[in-house]
């Protein structure tokens, strides 16, 4: 690919926001469910059905307005944006395009390279989601399921002011970091929840006009929108280095087949006749509303790290993993204010929690255990009530039923035995039974006495401590 060109990348974002019911009606907003049974006659379409706004919509879309520095805007309407199309039962969708609910914000990012910026945020509107066409692949039908219909969104509309792929994911990592935060979606890129259009054109290095620009829609993961960015830059290059014209148009990429292809001409902006929906009254935000969402907002990721590395003292990567998910860093913080300390509780989370999420296929936020149980743990192993094996054992049990670990311990005899005069005895037994092993260690071979503490600590059903097997193991060798 030629380096005498820039790209220049815009980024229309879609998120599903995290309210129960959807943004006109009251049906349920979950996830998955049979065809067509999340649905009334308002996010359907019928005649004479009549739309009325969630107001948590509202508050999520404010919060996430200051969040990203963005302006308010105290009076704001919706629009009606017509066209046709199967999934959308109306043949209009409730939008904003007028008096969008915040303007002019930014999102500071640093890339991994190290490059720090300022992304400019164009605005972010309410609308709703359409509904879902599902094709089938052994005939020429299409099913249309209105489960999605009504799902209340916020598109976060970006200025053209990222470079490179790099930069592009910083910025979506920012933004799913901090809605993440704010609680207002789930952000789960599979499950389209967070969804983005990229706006993309090159130009020669130095230029100040941009060049012709595509978009590519709905792309919902990072590696497929890193690979789509690469694709459609070079295509575009190819383009104009061989003399000819990028075409303005809408395109889809196919990240099995690592390349795009023309959806639809854009080269005309497509008259929707937007007009004021008739059937919702205006929103008027008021100063003390905007107090109370202001008094609701957490401490974000940016904040936290800087906090973490002044008052708990742990290494860097350990502070970056745990300030990853906010319900991660709330355990963190809860535990170590129930005295555990905190290497200890951040060991505990970064080693065997995010073991068991990975072999289960959970998120953070499936964590069930609580921060007074993780405590209590972590103190039965530092006082060596338990070993590190039979407390992992423990952890396990209570990562699936938060179960008290100290009862755990009790109810099923996992209490270290401290007698020391017993431990010798069967140290003793040990070493009478395994002479050879013996020989090994006494003729230099250090991996032996590894042998000889598994023989004991299984003499004493996993009971010890293995520190005191191995140091009693040595003296009497």
């Amino acid at each position: 690919m030629s380096t005498n060109y820039e790209t220049v990348i815009g980024l229309e974002v879609h998120v599903e926001l995290a309210t129960k019911t959807k943004i006109f009606c009251g049906c349920s907003t979950g996830f998955g469910g049979e065809p067509n049974t999340h649905t009334c006659p308002v996010c359907t379409g019928m005649p004479g059905s009549l739309p009325v706004l969630n107001k948590k919509v509202l508050e999520y879309a404010c919060a996430v307005g200051l969040a990203t520095n963005c302006d308010i805007t105290r009076y704001c309407k919706f629009d009606r944006k017509n066209y046709f199309y199967p999934d959308n039962p109306q043949n209009y969708q409730i939008s904003q395009l007028y008096l969008p609910i915040c303007r002019n914000g930014h999102v500071d990012i640093e890339t991994e390279s190290g490059v720090k910026k300022a992304v400019r945020i164009h605005e972010i509107h309410m609308e709703e989601d359409a509904g879902k066409l599902i094709h089938d692949d052994w005939g020429e039908n299409s099913l249309v399921d209105y489960n999605r219909s009504g799902v209340p969104l916020i598109e976060i509309v970006s200025e053209p002011d990222m470079r490179s792929a790099e930069e592009v994911i910083a910025y979506l990592e920012k933004l799913r970091m901090t809605i993440s935060y704010l609680g207002a979606s789930d952000c789960k890129l599979q499950e389209g929840s967070m969804r983005a259009d990229v706006n993309l054109s090159v130009r020669p290095i130095g230029s100040e006009e941009f060049g012709t620009r595509t978009e590519m829609k709905n792309l919902n993961s990072f590696r497929s929108i890193a690979r789509a960015i690469a694709g459609e830059t070079e295509r575009q290059i190819d383009l104009i280095e061989s003399g000819e014209k990028v075409i303005q148009e809408t395109r889809r990429w196919d990240d099995d087949k690592e390349c795009s292809y023309a959806m639809r001409s854009k080269e005309d902006a497509q008259d929707y006749r937007y007009f004021p929906d008739p059937d919702l009254v205006p929103i008027s935000v008021s100063e003390g509303m905007l107090d109370e969402i202001r008094s609701r907002q957490p401490e974000f990721r940016d904040a936290k790290i800087v906090r973490y590395k002044e008052e708990y003292g742990i290494p860097e990567k350990d502070i970056l993993l745990i300030t990853e998910n906010k319900h991660l860093a709330d355990i963190f913080e809860e535990t170590v204010s129930k005295g555990a300390p905190a290497k200890k509780v951040s060991n505990w989370l970064m080693v065997e929690t995010m073991r068991l999420l990975k072999e289960k296929n959970l998120d953070p936020e499936d964590i069930r255990f609580s921060p007074e149980h993780l405590a209590a743990l972590i103190d039965l192993a530092e006082k060596r009530t338990v070993n590190s094996t039979v407390a992992k054992e423990v952890f396990e049990d209570m990562f699936d039923t938060d179960c008290d670990p100290v009862k755990y311990v009790e109810e099923h005899g996992l209490a270290t035995q401290n007698d020391e005069g017993a431990l010798r005895e069967t140290i003793a037994r040990v070493i009478a039974e395994n002479p050879q092993s013996v020989e090994d260690y006494h003729n230099g071979k250090e991996k032996a006495i590894g042998f000889l503490v598994g023989q004991t600590m299984k003499a004493m059903q996993g009971k010890c401590d293995p520190g005191s097997v191995n140091r009693i193991l040595k003296e009497l060798l």
